[in-house]
């Protein structure tokens, strides 16, 4: 669909539904009621298009998005993801179910299209994979309805009406802009804001006790699951307002995008400890003797998603990637099972792994390799995918009840702002970041909270400390942010290991940046190249879908923590080619990424040429028929025409399909010609009987032959016990014999 002119010119956010039907073009709004058989009642006192929104509210697709084709769930999380609004250079062809839905809308952009999601349909959305689940899209759409209508009425200042979809979206437009939201936050009443930073101090959640005793509320109301909030109190005042969401049975936690305005302050109020970790650090060299140095994770997340593209592989969607998968591409790229168990994970929650990632209209396909690094790290920062937490982080492994996520995204970010105080090329002992970790007044709240995820969970509780050190020295060295330094063997009970932060994680972490500056200038760089006759280095410039399409007549050469090389060997051609792939668009794929080097081009041309065709025709077996005048006979005649392939080859017939012997040998030997069978006359089973006496009858009715059954792609044929008797002294007319087999003799071709 495409939108009116004013639509082009409003904001870059989400828009209201509401809003989106309006500026539709009359000819489409009246396009999509019929296709989706929506009844317009023109008696009502709403518009067509707010009729329209609330049908449109009732699909089941928004209820249960797994009810769409892969590809189509995949773009439509991306395009909520981008919230709301996903920029593509063309029009993805995933999202014409979505389209025809009217659940994502086109909208006209300079040098591309924009896909929009309304604000109604994102929060209706389940969770999936890679989200934040702290955020408010999440808790927005999990609330209990009464909740949901005291949120809205709070920002529509009327009492929301059904469906309450609709009535959010002044809410979230509110939560997704980051200074409206900050000043709602200051507009709180002096005894809101002391408990909002209360709860944040103690990580951000507290359940009903706890919020009831921060805020001294004397009265117990208790129910099955335990103490009921008071309707009147302070909490109540943050529920209302969407500052602080219940979640069943008994917890209350603050949405992510108020914990980042709530927190800044506090980070503010923490610059003498910024401070004495920066004069530790540069009171003297921590520099290692011996380092571990960080790589980027674009090429072995690109070389996994080529090679699980290999049709023996089978990874299903929500559940955990195979440990015997996990092993075999450790294995084979040498590299650690809990480092490709991380990159797989968080390739699988951006789509990397889905079919629809070949596509170049849209993320992750649209995205370039050296910008494949940056998009695993914000999937792991928003959680959902990855919690170190778990013994085995990797949250698809749990089943779909259990997948709570622990609190380990407040220890995340400890740790991210103790990383952000050390300089580029500055070696600090992991001593100083967990003294960060430990001196920050959450670090007691957070702990109570993993205890009590743990026990949900029915995993080992771990410390914030020891959260924090898995977080430092395993998940941000697997994804190219920090260096490890290997500790002298007398200071390793004093400061421990040391680490650094890395030039790609400066770019990583800097805030207020745009896309392009935020990412290292020697990842964006660099075109694709062939190394020699067979291997292709691929390029950071190249687009991940461009790479990924050439999986099918690939192999896997090389892989660095820079580089990843394919190699273009005469076998992975000649299997594409046996498996249906055209030479011609193997050439066009390999075109995009570089020019082809001559033996290659060669070889695809090669491949690509045409000598002749041969036509396939389905047969029930071959008649031998020497002789050219009996073979015309049985091909012209009207009783025989029909069993047979026309045109055959010389010297024979071909049996039509379906075409049984017994059928063919009395047709034939009406018209004077035998059938031979393994070189004995075939004989039907049933004879016509003839003019003569009972006895005759039943003599030639006693040579019924005796059945012999073929295979599959054979004549089922039937050969006679004996040579039936002739009257003596009658004169028969000569029969002529032909033969009859599956095939024809390898030596009589064309042309005999």
């Amino acid at each position: 669909m495409s939108s009116r002119k004013e639509l082009d010119s409003q904001s870059m956010g989400a828009i209201r539904l509401v809003d989106v039907l309006r500026q539709l073009p009359d000819r489409e709004l009246g396009s999509l009621v019929a296709r989706l058989k929506i009844r317009i009642d023109e008696a009502k006192r709403i518009d067509v298009p707010s009729q329209v929104a609330r049908m449109l509210l009732q699909l089941p697709e928004m209820r249960d998005a797994g009810i769409l084709p892969g590809p189509t769930r995949e773009l439509l999380y991306r395009v909520a993801e981008a919230r709301g609004v996903l920029y593509a250079q063309t029009l993805p062809p995933a999202v014409e179910p979505l389209v025809a839905r009217g659940i994502v809308f086109i909208r006209g952009r300079e040098g591309g299209v924009e896909l929009l999601l309304p604000i109604a349909h994102m929060i209706q959305l389940r969770s999936w994979e890679g989200e934040d689940p702290r955020g408010a899209r999440a808790l927005l759409a999990q609330l209990n309805p009464d909740v949901a209508s005291s949120i809205a009425s709070h920002y529509l200042g009327r009492p929301a009406t059904p469906p309450v979809a609709l009535c959010l979206e002044p809410a979230w437009e509110v939560f997704a802009d980051h200074k409206r939201l900050a000043r709602e936050v200051e507009e709180l009443a002096p005894l809101e804001r002391k408990l909002l930073n209360a709860i944040e101090k103690v990580g951000g959640e507290v359940d009903t006790e706890e919020l009831l005793d921060l805020e001294r509320e004397p009265m117990r109301l208790r129910g099955a699951t335990g103490a009921t909030p008071s309707r009147r109190g302070v909490g109540f005042a943050l529920e209302r307002r969407g500052f602080l969401i219940p979640v069943h049975p008994n917890r209350h936690v603050i949405p992510s995008e108020v914990v980042a305005i709530v927190g800044a302050q506090r980070r503010v109020e923490r610059e003498a400890q910024r401070r004495e970790i920066r004069s530790f650090v540069l009171a003297e060299d921590h520099a290692p003797r011996r380092a571990r140095f960080a790589e980027d994770p674009a090429p072995i997340a690109m070389a996994m998603a080529i090679a699980v593209r290999d049709p023996s592989i089978e990874v299903r969607a929500g559940v955990g990637t195979p440990r015997s998968l996990i092993t075999k591409f450790a294995a084979r790229f040498g590299r650690e099972p809990e480092a490709i168990a991380l990159v797989a994970s968080l390739s699988r929650a951006i789509g990397l792994w889905d079919p629809s990632a070949v596509s170049t209209a849209s993320p992750p396909g649209s995205h370039t390799v050296g910008e494949l690094g940056r998009a695993l790290f914000d999937a792991w920062r928003r959680g959902g995918a990855w919690d170190e937490a778990r013994p085995d982080g990797e949250a698809l492994r749990v089943t779909a009840d259990a997948r709570e996520t622990s609190a380990v995204g407040v220890v995340r970010e400890l740790v991210l702002e103790a990383l952000q105080e050390l300089g580029d090329g500055r070696w600090a002992p992991w001593e100083a970041v967990a003294a960060y970790v430990r001196s920050d007044a959450r670090a007691p709240g957070v702990a109570r909270l993993i205890e009590r995820w743990a026990q949900r969970a029915a995993v080992e509780a771990m410390t914030p400390a020891e959260v924090a050190r898995r977080v430092a020295l395993e998940t941000l060295h697997i994804l190219g942010i920090v260096d490890l330094g290997d500790p002298e063997s007398d200071d390793t009970e004093a400061i421990g290991p040391t680490l650094r932060i890395t030039p790609r994680g400066r770019a990583f972490l800097s805030e207020g940046a745009s896309a392009e500056s935020r990412t290292p200038s020697l990842v964006l760089t660099g075109a694709s190249r062939f190394l020699d006759t067979q291997a292709l280095r691929v390029g950071p410039s190249a687009t991940v879908g461009s790479v990924i399409s050439l999986a099918p007549f690939v192999e896997i050469g090389g892989v660095t923590g820079t580089s990843l090389d394919v190699l273009i060997t005469p076998q992975a051609l000649s299997h594409a080619l046996s498996a249906g792939f055209d030479g011609e668009v193997m050439r066009t794929r390999l075109e995009a990424l570089a020019p082809l080097p001559d033996p290659i081009a060669r070889t695809l041309t090669q491949a690509s040429t045409v000598i002749g065709r041969a036509e396939f025709v389905m047969t029930q077996g071959f008649l031998w028929v020497e002789d050219p005048e009996v073979r015309e006979l049985l091909r012209t005649r009207r009783q025989s025409a029909d069993l047979f392939v026309d045109p055959s080859p010389p010297s024979g017939l071909l049996l039509a399909v379906g075409v049984e012997l017994e059928r063919v040998a009395r047709r034939c030997r009406a018209l004077g010609v035998e059938v031979l069978v393994d070189g004995d006359v075939y004989r039907t089973r049933s004879v016509p009987p003839g003019r003569g006496s009972g006895a005759r009858r039943m003599d030639s009715s006693g040579s019924m032959a005796a059945v012999r059954s073929a295979s599959a792609g054979t004549v089922a044929a039937v050969r006679s016990s004996s040579r039936p008797p002739s009257a003596t002294g009658a004169r028969q007319p000569a029969a002529r014999s032909v033969a009859v087999g599956s095939t024809p003799p390898a030596k009589r071709g064309i042309g005999e």
